[in-house]
């Protein structure tokens, strides 16, 4: 524990002296000994409000200039923004009002009520935190102003840190500029047990269900928040120690996870490993853990021992936090938030009937289990009038306490300590300019939405079927005389009680971006009166016997239409239209029938089971249904563009296990090669000698090939072996450098090491002369490059590379278009047969006239009787037939294009069809005629 010296004797006799330890900042120590026990126990709390006022008449106002609270929490539920217009520039006005508010204690005169002596507090900023999950509505709590990022799922599915780092990057610089300098975020969740039958897992609020790739993503993710906001935002990493594996949500309920301390350290924890102790530099690691309230069954491997919530389990926390990952980081100043204590989760726990919610004793609870920061929202005791009220009450109970009792005071300022290191970090001195940011930031805030459309064109992902079976089932996009229907499942939300609603994902929003990308101003491949919008509500009242007037109009659409695209969302018990989907493909799949059904989900891939994909043409995942991924969706669906990302979670429904897809290729070569490192000289190799560097060289001396003798040391390594989804293999991937000697395959000599950066490298000591043969394998990759090394008796050899035989299993590339190398044609004499003449010209006359044939028969079913589109068909056919047979009787060199043989009968026959086409024109009409008189 960190200690100060409390020696104001003015502050009262009942203060004991508490020892300050040496590894206080010094900086940090000066402040805190101006302290008073109130401002110190002030820092403690992390509180959140009603509505925007904080003047002087408000509890807000009063709880930071009076009680000295540490931190503010801004939330959209709690009305603290205005929207839809203004919120940007609303919410920074606010923030600047509460860094004023701390700003005035500062510069007032307050009587110690203890000793009536008089002192002056000092400034200290306030934290001002959010939680801005990205993805809009409803995680997001900024809804208007900000850049529309995507959530975390979204940027997993694209297995690029550098992108995870430029989001960060976007939402830090953002977030400063407004004034925020606390985030609660990233989650560090790993997704390994998904709940998808109840929709209340963590969906999309995830990178991934890869410990390893969690965390290589959460310290991008961390790292751009750093340097987005010039380190000015402290980086709080949730959800603490991981609530991957809880069934159901923890505003509810505290959820118990069936998990020893062993199993937690290897999936759950990895990640908050990741970006604490094992980060790789200071941009990278987190400055606090937000640790969320759960209870862990078999935590000490006694599988009938249950813990309490970790946030109130001291033995439990300090056990985990004794880890050395999370001890050295806790050193160094890193601190841990409790999750909300006024939840309806910790309610329930401590107080069951409902009756005698002890707010104070709830608060001391978590505090002593080692939470530096109390984080209260809706935080009411049983008997209090407002949330105001127990505020205040649990501020004095611990300044009473930290007078009373020497222990608590050592652990406050031991917290107080860890919070003040943080905030000096990000300001280096306490003024309320440098707590401020300018004004004019705020004009750069909304602006990023290119590094969004990056995302979105990474993320998005083809689950079903594969890229070759979707060249079949869906051949072509849809064309100008094609009908689609579009269904969405919509999603609206309010900034504020008060504000205007706002839909964030209209039934119209597929529609929209597809008319406007492909619409009659941009190429004309839509026409606007073939489309059509419904909402999952509509399909829902369809399938359940709404009202006629309703679901005429789908009914209707869905018997006409050639295509069925659905922008889905998730299943949610609580909402009966989220059903909707799997309710039509269940139980009337007649309306669909025969038509074209692509569905992209606009969430988590993982709500369909395998029955409800078999039934699609195609089923994509875009994560998230801001803008950008909208527009991908639009351009996915006229093959625009081609999904790329890869899923970031396992999915059921697809036999899609992630851990399978994550190990090793088996129908890649490992490269294997000798480690010519900086260091080779000190493991036995000789060392290529180095140019004099003062004198430039024209012609560069080639280096020699390592040789190697009995008693040196050969360094080897991979190239960079791939996984399944061609991405480097998670670091810790097994790999197995063989040798074998003399020829013999049945000596061989093994070394095992793991990858770092999906390389893995190893040291061999040459022991004896002879023929050494070395390759390399990582289950189920087994073919590698081979190197062969010959030693002889005291001489020295060179490594030779055999090229290996292919895996068994090929790798499938993408097919590649040639572009054939245009060749001279030679001039036709006179004498020589008309191209049209030929089978090459015979052959596309029959296609164009038949084919135009039956596309005339396929348009005039809109609109004929079935037996005039036959006739139609026929005369279109008949009359290129037609058109055909006069061109090989005039076929003259006159009527050649140079260049271009066949185009005159391309010409010739097309205007056939089309006098085709006139012709039974006037011949329906001339019926018509003789009918009417």
């Amino acid at each position: 524990m960190l200690a100060v010296a409390l020696l104001l004797a003015a502050w009262g006799p009942a203060v004991q002296p508490v020892r300050a330890q040496s590894d206080v900042p010094t900086q940090v120590r000066r402040i805190l000994e101006k302290m008073t026990p109130e401002e110190r126990v002030g820092q403690l709390f992390l509180v959140s409000f009603k509505g925007r006022q904080t003047g002087p008449s408000s509890p807000i106002y009063d709880l930071i200039v009076n009680h000295h609270v540490g931190g503010v929490v801004l939330r959209a539920a709690n009305d603290n923004f205005t929207g839809p217009d203004g919120t940007v520039g609303d919410t920074y006005q606010l923030i600047n009002g509460l860094q004023k508010n701390a700003w005035s204690s500062s510069q007032m005169e307050l009587v110690n009520t203890a000793t009536s002596s008089v002192y002056t507090p000092q400034f200290i900023p306030l934290f001002v935190g959010i939680s801005q999950d990205g993805d809009g509505p409803p995680y997001d709590q900024i809804l208007n102003g900000l850049t529309p990022l995507p959530n975390q799922m979204a940027i997993g599915s694209t297995w690029d840190p550098n992108l995870a780092q430029s989001v960060g990057a976007t939402l830090g610089q953002e977030l400063s500029a407004l004034g925020f300098n606390l985030l609660f975020g990233p989650s560090l969740d790993v997704l390994d047990v998904v709940q998808a039958e109840t929709g209340e897992d963590l969906g999309t609020r995830t990178f991934g269900g890869d410990p390893y790739w969690v965390g290589e993503m959460g310290k991008a993710y961390i790292s751009g928040l750093h340097t987005g906001s010039n380190h000015r935002l402290a980086v709080i990493a949730k959800n603490f120690p991981g609530r991957g594996g809880s069934d159901r949500p923890p505003q509810e309920e505290v959820a118990t996870v069936r998990k020893s301390l062993e199993q937690l350290k290897q999936i759950e924890l990895a990640p908050f490993f990741a970006v604490t102790g094992s980060a790789p530099n200071e941009e990278a690691k987190a400055d606090g853990l937000l640790a969320s309230h759960i209870r862990y069954q078999g935590f000490q491997g006694n599988i009938r021992a249950t813990t309490r919530p970790v946030s109130f389990d001291p033995a439990a926390f300090e056990q985990i936090m004794g880890l050395p990952q999370f001890q050295s980081w806790r050193n160094q100043g890193g601190i841990v938030i409790s999750d909300d204590l006024g939840s309806q989760a910790v309610r329930r726990f401590f107080d069951p009937t409902g009756q005698a919610f002890d707010a104070r004793q709830v608060a001391r609870s978590a505090f002593l289990a080692g939470n530096d920061v109390l984080y209260l929202d809706n935080f009411i005791a049983s008997g209090d009038a407002d949330t105001y009220t127990t505020i205040v009450r649990t501020l004095e109970f611990f300044a009473t306490k930290y007078r009373e009792d020497v222990v608590f005071a050592q652990r406050v300022d031991a917290s107080v300590a860890r919070i003040l290191t943080i905030k000096l970090r990000m300001y280096g001195a306490f003024s309320l300019e440098a707590t401020t940011p300018p004004v004019d930031r705020l004009g750069q805030v909304g602006k990023s939405q290119e590094v969004v459309f990056q995302v979105a064109q990474r993320a998005a992902t083809l689950l079903s079927p594969d890229p070759t079976e979707l060249n079949v089932s869906m051949p072509r996009p849809p064309d100008i005389l094609d009908r689609i229907v579009f269904i969405t499942e919509t999603v609206s939300q309010q900034q504020c009680s008060q504000c205007t609603p706002q839909e964030f994902f209209p039934a119209s929003a597929l529609e929209s971006a597809v008319l406007r990308l492909y619409g009659p101003n941009a190429g004309a491949q839509v026409i606007n009166f073939k489309l059509s919008s419904f909402s999952f509500m509509d399909l829902w009242l369809l399938m359940n016997g709404g009202a006629p007037e309703k679901t005429e109009t789908l009914a209707q659409e869905l018997k006409l239409t050639d295509w069925v695209v659905f922008s889905f969302m998730n299943t949610n018990t609580a909402r009966a239209e989220s059903q909707a989907l799997r309710q039509l493909l269940a139980e009337r799949p007649d309306l669909v029938r025969n038509k074209r059904v692509i569905v992209f989900a606009f969430n988590a891939p993982y709500y369909l089971d395998a029955t409800d994909i078999s039934k699609l043409t195609a089923y994509y995942a875009l994560y998230s249904k801001q803008p950008a991924f909208v527009d991908m969706a639009a351009r996915l669906l006229f093959q625009e563009q081609t999904a790329v990302g890869a899923l970031p979670v396992s999915v059921s429904g697809l036999g899609y296990d992630l851990i399978t897809a994550m190990s090793p290729d088996p129908t890649q070569v490992i490269p294997l090669m000798i480690d010519l490192k900086p260091s080779e000289s000190e493991a036995g190799v000789p060392a290529v000698p180095t140019q004099d560097q003062s004198t430039p060289e024209l012609t560069p001396t080639p280096e020699p090939e390592p040789t190697f003798k009995v008693g040196d040391s050969l360094p080897l390594k991979t190239g960079v072996i791939y996984d399944h989804n061609r991405h480097p293999v998670p670091d810790g991937t097994v790999v197995r450098f063989l040798f074998t000697f003399g020829g013999d395959s049945s000596t061989v000599q093994q070394i095992e090491t793991t990858t770092v950066q999906g390389v893995a490298r190893a040291v061999y000591r040459i022991q004896s002369p002879g023929l050494m043969d070395i390759r390399v394998t990582s289950d189920p990759a087994l073919v590698s490059t081979q190197l062969r090394l010959d030693v002889g008796a005291g001489q020295a050899a060179v490594v030779l590379e055999i090229t290996p035989t292919s895996p068994t299993t090929p790798t499938v590339e993408p097919t590649e278009t040639l572009t054939p190398t245009p060749q001279p044609t030679p001039a036709a004499e006179e004498t020589s047969e008309p191209p049209a003449a030929n089978a090459a010209g015979w052959l596309l006359a029959m296609g164009l006239a038949w084919g135009s044939g039956f596309g005339a028969l396929y348009v005039g079913r809109r609109w004929l009787t079935p037996r005039w589109s036959l006739r139609l068909g026929l005369c279109v056919a008949l009359g290129g037939l037609a058109a055909y047979a006069l061109l090989l009787l005039v076929d003259a060199p006159q009527w050649r294009v140079e260049g271009l043989p066949f185009l005159r009968l391309v010409g010739f026959v097309g205007i056939g069809c089309l006098l085709g086409a006139g012709t039974a024109a006037a011949w329906r009409q001339l019926i018509r005629q003789r009918a009417q008189a």
